[in-house]
């Protein structure tokens, strides 16, 4: 794995040289960890949990880490143990306050001017996913949004929702860049062909585990960062100069 920062275009321009479809996650992804998003949507979850199950909120949090830790999201867990209606889940998960996420110019700037296509691989809900990037002001970039439904709820970093993904939507993985927050959402990716990129947050972020930030360094990523925007400019002037 190469960390820049700040990324270095000399270094990106062979990397992404052949790179016509650039794949993104949403959460902790496109957007930064203070906008206070993911917490909300974590709460939610387990409110959710606690009004299901008439339990109290230190119940709810550990059975919600259950679910995630065996099934991928709390989300998968409760459809296959108790067959939930995902709708109105996700609907729930998803009622949060959008006021601390300023508009991102730069960064859609960015996006737009990255030579191909633009696409968003999530585990969320296609409505969150508009919400969120159309607040950050970049949802007019993306061809189109692949989400949880679209992917018939089997989660990342499930090997047969990638490849739902790249047939639904044509996507050659060996043309292809995928930037993520998780480090485990990467594993299939790279083995498909695609370049990664593990977006870090800028600062430790309290609301998430250590883990889930950490800067892992394996095979399966070949960079990563702290500021996707500064990223994806040093590409875009590397492609310029080719």
């Amino acid at each position: 794995m190469t960390q820049l920062s700040p990324p270095s275009s000399v270094a990106l321009g062979p990397a992404f040289a052949h790179v016509g479809n650039w794949i993104f996650d949403l959460d902790n992804t496109l957007y930064p960890s203070h906008s206070q998003l993911w917490p909300q949507v974590d709460a939610r979850i387990t409110l959710f949990l606690q009004e299901m199950f008439g339990i109290d909120g230190l119940s709810a949090r550990a059975l919600q880490k259950y679910y995630y830790q065996r099934y991928g999201t709390t989300l998968k867990g409760l459809m296959d143990e108790h067959a939930i209606d995902a709708h109105a889940f996700l609907d729930f998960a998803h009622e949060i306050d959008l006021s601390l996420l300023d508009p991102n110019p730069r960064l859609g700037k960015a996006i737009e001017a990255l030579p191909g296509r633009k696409l968003i691989l999530t585990n969320g809900s296609r409505r969150h996913a508009e919400n969120v990037a159309g607040k950050l002001g970049i949802i007019g970039h993306f061809e189109e949004i692949f989400d949880i439904v679209a992917a018939d709820f089997v989660p990342k970093p499930e090997a047969r929702t990638y490849d739902r993904f790249l047939e639904k939507h044509g996507v050659d993985p060996k043309a292809s860049a995928m930037f993520e927050d998780l480090a485990k959402n990467l594993v299939v990716p790279s083995a498909l062909g695609m370049k990664t990129v593990l977006v870090l947050p800028h600062d430790h972020d309290p609301f998430r585990e250590a883990d889930e930030q950490a800067a892992v360094q394996a095979p399966y990523i070949d960079f990563s960062t702290t500021d996707l925007a500064s990223f994806l400019e040093a590409i875009i002037q590397a492609r310029a100069t080719e």
